[in-house]
């Protein structure tokens, strides 16, 4: 399976324009509230619609905050399949998984284009909280908790902090030698450093 095939959305059918304000509301909701802060009720008002249409559109608000973000792979079938799938739940070398399975989704010249399109997003005002109070507690600290980890809630913004770093540095700034080098050299350098962020200790 290629890595443009992993995770694709399915999308329930519905009005364009309905479907269409419900995001809108979403991702202004997320961006201002956090996902914390978001209730699907706000949403719908926003939308000038009701909640159990939401809900009959999106599903859970999980799932409405990954649709908003309009990702062109859902993560969490990524990781589900990739870091926990093949591990049985095991973290150990869930920092060599973790590191392939998104390069495999980075790398991928058709997914690209649009996960730098939510990365700069995420760099206007307001979008840090769809990573602090939206990815990291839908997608992250669940994987966290799926590999059976400790402190899952202060580890995986370490992991976090890795991931983005590296995102900056390969695919945005393009800083050598790290945007040219292949996977493997990629994941000698980094897979240690996302292990110990997984199961080395932390600080006290």
């Amino acid at each position: 399976m290629t890595a443009s095939a992993v995770g694709r959305r399915g999308r329930r059918p519905g009005r364009p324009d309905t479907r269409a304000a419900i995001l809108a509301a979403a991702r202004g909701r997320f961006a201002s509230a956090g996902f914390g802060g978001t209730t699907i009720r706000a949403i719908a008002a926003d939308a000038g619609v009701d909640a159990a249409l939401v809900h009959h559109y999106f599903g859970s608000k999980d799932d409405l905050f990954v649709a908003a973000l309009e990702l062109p792979v859902d993560p969490r079938a990524v990781m589900a399949e990739r870091v926990i799938g093949t591990s049985g739940g095991n973290a150990e070398g869930a920092g060599e998984r973790l590191l392939r399975a998104f390069l495999s989704v980075w790398d991928d010249p058709e997914v690209q284009p649009g996960l730098l399109a939510i990365v700069r997003r995420v760099m206007e005002p307001g979008g840090d909280k769809l990573i602090s109070e939206g990815f990291l507690p839908v997608v992250l600290v669940p994987l966290g908790e799926a590999l059976g980890i400790d402190h899952p809630e202060q580890r995986m913004p370490l992991v976090a902090s890795q991931v983005i770093g590296l995102i900056l540095v390969r695919y945005l700034v393009r800083l050598e030698p790290v945007a040219s080098w292949d996977h493997e050299r990629l994941v000698t350098a980094y897979a240690p450093t996302l292990q110990r962020y997984f199961t080395g200790p932390l600080p006290a």
